[in-house]
């Protein structure tokens, strides 16, 4: 899939995104096809009994009461119709009033949409996509500072802590106390004012991850205590509807604060903590999933290596191939980047596709960093290129320093030490 023009295995060059992109495609068409199937499995014998059932309970009403098939159809269907505009057997609270309205609008920019209730009229639903486009718009660019915020936390209680080891007060051999920044000497000093800023300290993806997951169990826990309690769900549904609601799923199934009075419970205050377990449970969630994203991406970008590893075999290693291009947004391997972990702020948050932005990505060794582990080597390759490109070895003069021509790295230095040599000719 990966492999470049010019390979015997490969019908062509494909783009490192456009490999990326078909593989994630494909990967989400397998996940579809294998969870149909899963669900298929579990659910189908189910709705069967339900359906035969409930033909067995219309038979025998209508031949109890002596009506006919067609009029109880039609009954049936005048009951989902009411059904649809929010009117329910069991002694609900009203669906439009203000207090009714403000739940709506909230399940609308939070793309949550359980569906129990929908606008009717032709007015409210021309309104409705327009108050949803730039609701929704601004209620996910609240959820991706809330990710921000936590990166930053997590990046200062990092750099608190090696602060606070930094200047952990120790025992050396001469029996004075000093601090390990005052063994730091001059080094400690001159890094200090660059340690003052967080970006030097963002967390890595695995931690954020696992802090998210951690807060997002911690908050779905609490929450199905307050909804088995109050909606008299048990626990493991509790769970299930604080996943389908934090996830913004939505099926509509099961809704919370629903009733007109909660017995045994203040309304208000469970109105009031349903608002706030259910927007907590979001943020959560939803951070969770961006930054499952972009473990997703390193792992497709894992896959695209592998995939590519056995068209390497078509050209030397070593070797240079004129229609080969270079790879572009390829992760480093772990020897050469800084880091083993990537940043969370780095890697897939607002990602640049400019150059800068790749190097500073982790995803692309940058030149400065390749010529600081290089340099010696270079050096001898320039100077041994140098030597057999004018036959003899190049002496050294104090004018071919100061001509401005001196310089360069493999056929760069042979064309600067041409012209040193031609301007201290003439």
């Amino acid at each position: 899939m990966a492999c470049r023009s010019g390979c015997c295995c490969g019908s062509g060059p494909i783009n490192e995104d456009n490999a990326r992109f078909l593989l994630l495609a494909l990967f989400i068409v397998v996940y579809l096809l294998c969870g149909a199937a899963v669900f298929s499995a579990l659910e189908q014998p189910k709705e069967r009994e339900a359906k035969e059932r409930w033909a067995q309970r219309f038979e025998h009403f209508s031949q109890k009461y002596n009506l006919s098939k067609k009029d109880l159809n039609n009954f049936l269907r005048n009951y989902e119709e009411a059904n649809v505009a929010g009117i329910r057997v069991d002694t609900i609270r009203p669906r439009w009033d203000f207090t009714g309205a403000l739940y709506f609008v909230g399940t609308v920019v939070s793309t949550i949409g359980f569906g129990m209730t929908t606008p009717a009229t032709i007015g409210g639903k021309v309104f409705l996509m327009f108050y949803g486009l730039l609701g929704c718009a601004a209620t996910i660019l609240f959820f991706n500072l809330f990710l921000e915020r936590v990166i930053t936390v997590i990046a200062f209680v990092l750099k608190s802590c090696h602060e606070r080891r930094r200047n952990k007060v120790v025992l050396p051999q001469n029996g004075r106390r000093v601090s390990d920044g005052n063994r730091a000497g001059g080094t400690g000093g001159a890094g200090r004012g660059k340690g003052e800023d967080l970006a030097g300290w963002k967390p890595s993806v695995y931690c954020v991850m696992l802090i998210l997951g951690a807060a997002a169990i911690l908050v779905s826990c609490c929450a199905s205590l307050m909804y088995s309690a109050a909606e008299g769900w048990g626990y493991l549904d509790s769970l299930y509807f604080c996943f389908v609601a934090f996830s913004t799923i939505g099926f509509g199934d099961m809704v919370s604060s629903q009733r007109v009075v909660y017995e045994g419970h203040a309304t208000t205050a469970y109105w009031l903590g349903n608002f706030f377990f259910i927007l907590t449970g979001v943020c959560c969630i939803y951070s969770l999933f961006n930054v499952i994203s972009i473990v997703i991406k390193q792992v497709l970008n894992w896959l695209l290596r592998r995939l590519e590893a056995p068209c390497r075999c078509c050209f030397p290693r070593r070797g240079h191939h004129p229609h080969r291009h270079p790879r572009r947004n390829v992760v480093a391997p772990g020897h050469l980047r800084a880091r083993r972990d990537p940043s969370i702020e780095t890697d897939g948050i607002n990602e640049s596709e400019t150059d800068t932005g790749r190097r500073m990505s982790g995803e692309m060794i940058s030149m400065r960093d390749f010529l600081a582990a290089n340099k010696v080597n270079l050096a001898i390759m320039q100077k041994q290129l140098s030597e057999m490109a004018i036959g003899h070895p190049r002496q050294s003069s104090s004018s071919s320093r100061q001509n401005g021509f001196s310089g360069g790295v493999g056929a760069l230095g042979i064309m600067n030490n041409r012209l040193a040599e031609t301007s201290v000719d003439r």
